[in-house]
């Protein structure tokens, strides 16, 4: 069996009717853990209070913000290479889902850092990237909006996805290349000694595990809308032909 199978709208359609199920009820059943867990069930930071756990929304928004541009990045070359229409209507799919999770995080990062830093915008190095990364989530929607063509807007949302991928990239690593951004380091390490603290850790982790499902169900839930769209304008536009 070829992963390319997949690239079938057929297949796909089959296999996602099957998964979507199953990541929506592990989205929902980890998100619910998750966020009841780290809300009520850890305490307050001694230097940060009841702040910090606004992290468990923060952190996993985050990091689906990037990954969700890094997807629609492999997405797009496969378009760009295969031409295989399934995957550039996925990179379409998860556009306005990755511009969610970039809202949160610039929201949830606001509220921390008033109280933390004394004001709700700082022009940090991180900071700055994921604001230019949500405005290029806002560029690459309306891109495919503005065009008819799908196949052209395919081809140049693609390249737009490979130019602001440059700056999730940066929103990822901002922290390593200047490190006199007042943004905080990573607050999951494989060094015991810079993650926080495993009493907020080990919900954090559960609340990330959420997210992702969440993110792949509504990615399967907003590629399958957008086959049936797809498959919809072709019958009408056949029909205008005939008649």
């Amino acid at each position: 069996m070829s992963i390319w199978e997949y690239a079938n709208p057929k297949k796909f359609m089959q296999t996602s009717a099957w998964a979507l199920p199953w990541f929506t009820g592990l989205a929902v059943l980890s998100m619910l853990v998750g966020l009841i867990w780290g809300f009520f069930f850890t305490p307050d930071d001694y230097k940060q209070g009841s702040t910090v756990k606004i992290i468990f929304l923060h952190v996993p928004a985050a990091m689906l913000a990037i990954n969700a541009w890094l997807m629609m990045l492999v997405t797009s070359l496969i378009w760009l290479i295969r031409r295989h229409h399934v995957s550039a209507l996925a990179a379409k799919a998860a556009a306005p889902i990755g511009l969610t999770f970039t809202l949160i995080a610039l929201v949830t990062g606001a509220i921390w850092g008033q109280p933390m830093w004394g004001t709700w915008w700082a022009w940090d190095p991180r900071l700055t990237s994921f604001l230019i990364l949500f405005l290029f989530y806002l560029g690459y929607i309306a891109l495919w909006q503005a065009i008819d063509n799908p196949d052209t807007a395919a081809d140049l949302t693609s390249v737009l996805c490979i130019v602001g991928s440059v700056f999730a990239v940066l929103s990822r690593y901002a922290v390593n290349f200047w490190n006199q951004g007042l943004h905080q380091g990573a607050s999951l390490s494989l060094d015991k000694e810079e993650h926080v603290s495993d009493v907020f850790y080990f919900p954090l982790l559960v609340c990330i595990g959420g997210f992702i499902a969440l993110f792949v169900a509504l990615v399967l839930l907003r590629t399958r809308t957008e086959i049936r769209s797809r498959r919809l304008q072709a019958l009408l536009t056949r029909e205008r032909g005939t008649a």
